[in-house]
């Protein structure tokens, strides 16, 4: 892996965070903000904006400062697993039910990795599911099906 004078991944991701915080307060310019005594519906995403923009700012700088690695090309393979999973679960959630969409959401995502084992994602994904039952069903009370209807 070859170094670059500048931490490509570093400057990039700071430009991406200053990105987000500046559409964040264009959205938002409308919003009235208040002060901390009397809040307006504008005032937390303003102060979260601008929170990230320093963050950004920080990435940003400290990028162009530094040495890093070079960046890597994308691989395909964890990118469409990730997205497909999320994609799957977004489709059957409502008609699958809790119980089974987040199984089969963590096995499609454990795909992503060529380290991933059928026999240690299957036991993950049904801990996580029965994690995501108590909590949505049972400690928020959300309105959300556990089974298929």
């Amino acid at each position: 892996m070859t170094r670059s004078r500048i931490d490509w991944q570093d400057l990039l991701f700071g430009l991406f965070l200053v990105a987000v915080a500046a559409a964040a307060l264009i959205a938002t310019r409308h919003l009235v903000v208040g002060h901390a005594a009397d809040m307006g519906p504008g005032y937390m995403p303003r102060v979260v904006s601008f929170g990230l923009l320093g963050f950004g700012l920080f990435f940003c700088a400290r990028g162009a400062r530094r040495a890093g690695p070079a960046i890597v090309p994308v691989q395909i393979r964890p990118l469409l697993a990730v997205l497909g999973a999320v994609g799957i679960f977004a489709l059957t959630a409502e008609r699958l039910g809790l119980a089974i969409a987040s199984v089969v959401t963590v096995i499609l995502a454990g795909f992503a990795t060529r380290e991933g084992r059928l026999r240690e994602t299957v036991p993950f994904a049904l801990l996580l599911s029965c994690a995501a039952a108590i909590l949505f069903i049972k400690v928020l009370a959300l309105p959300v099906p556990l089974w298929p209807r």
